[in-house]
């Protein structure tokens, strides 16, 4: 029993040994891969493979992509010299993108870039199933804490493979401006599709904003873009001063169906995405969508220059832009004017000749 004992103990040593000596050599072969795959992205004769994914064509995720890749070629990573971009459009289609999402993650692409929350969520989720998760920088996303699970308090908790920047929406502002436009205003219309968390959490702010300044809130829901109209029709029903058109994919897919909607009741339609006013909106008070591109641009070239994702923070950015429509004042139910403080701040205005009276560069 005692030789047994000698033995089991010998034998128990050994395996430790054998065990450490293993997880040293995994751990050290990991470090040497990933030192390997910094320097070969820092290695400007490989050309690398990037995956721009975005969810649908309208104007903010137009204007954060080209931002993306105007940083890009500014750091030296010009499409079709450094890079290799390959385009992913979903337009509009949800299980389109949860397809571009799986692609690219199971793709060997050194970097994938995503512009809006949905396309964010899609790759996050198909990430998780990813060997190895591929690295990835988001941006032109209004709540990014709440869309990839990442932790508001510290803004470096979040998947070591990804990082990117939030936009959340200026909501207390648009709806300042809007009682400097009208004070009168009691109650506000708005659609919006609550599977999207940047639309929750939008709603969310502007449930409080309005309570704090005694305006109502009329809420319509839409699933998908089709819906968007009967569901503005159905709020216009309800007796509402104006239309607030949110960050939310789904209702600014339709938004010349809101606009088209809002001017046969006689009401102005308002938004937080700014290239609407020149569709008919009063105004547009929102992100800078080509300059939070040009912000997120510079952090995936700092990932492609070797910089590790987890040592970069998910921080909140909002460079606003506001614009106006002048004309959109005509035949309104109610009388509304626009201050000359307000023209005066408006980085596009339009005036009553339908003229680009102002255009700041």
């Amino acid at each position: 029993m005692r030789g047994f004992s000698v033995v089991s103990k010998s034998l128990g040593l050994g395996l430790l040994l054998i065990a450490a000596a293993s997880a040293a050599l995994l751990l050290s072969d990991l470090e040497s891969r990933t030192h390997r795959k910094a320097a070969a992205a820092r290695d400007t004769n490989r050309v690398l493979r990037v995956a721009l994914v975005e969810p649908a064509s309208i104007e903010p995720i137009k204007d954060g992509a080209a931002g993306f890749l105007a940083a890009l070629a500014d750091r030296g990573y010009q499409d079709g010299k450094r890079i290799a971009v390959r385009h992913f459009n979903a337009e509009g289609d949800m299980s389109v993108l949860n397809a571009i999402a799986k692609d690219v993650t199971s793709s060997n692409y050194d970097l994938i870039l995503s512009a809006g929350t949905v396309a964010l969520q899609a790759i996050t989720n198909a990430n998780r199933y990813a060997t190895p998760p591929r690295i990835h920088v988001f941006g032109i996303v209004s709540d990014p804490y709440a869309a990839a699970n990442i932790d508001r308090n510290n803004h470096l908790n979040h998947p070591p493979y990804m990082t990117g920047l939030g936009s959340m929406p200026a909501v207390a502002e648009v709806f300042e401006l809007l009682r400097q436009l009208r004070p009168e205003v009691k109650r506000v219309g708005l659609v919006w599709n609550p599977a999207e968390s940047n639309s929750v959490s939008a709603t969310n702010l502007a449930r409080a904003e309005c309570a704090k300044l005694g305006i109502t809130l009329v809420e319509g829901n839409a699933e998908n873009s089709t819906s968007v109209g009967e569901a503005a029709a159905a709020v216009l029903s309800r007796g509402v001063d104006a239309l607030w058109v949110s960050p939310d994919i789904t209702v600014i897919t339709a938004v010349d169906v809101m606009i088209a909607t809002a001017k046969q009741a006689r009401v102005p339609l308002f938004t937080s995405i700014p290239g609407n006013a020149r569709k008919g909106a009063l105004f547009d008070l929102g992100a800078d969508y080509i300059a939070i591109g040009r912000l997120t641009g510079d952090l995936a070239a700092d990932v492609l220059d070797g910089r590790s994702p987890a040592t970069i923070p998910v921080e909140n950015v909002m460079p606003l832009r506001l614009e106006v429509n002048l004309l959109a004042l005509e035949g309104l139910r109610d009388p509304w004017q626009v201050p000359d403080a307000v023209k005066k701040q408006a980085e596009l205005l339009f005036d009553a000749s339908g003229r680009h009276a102002k255009d700041k560069p």
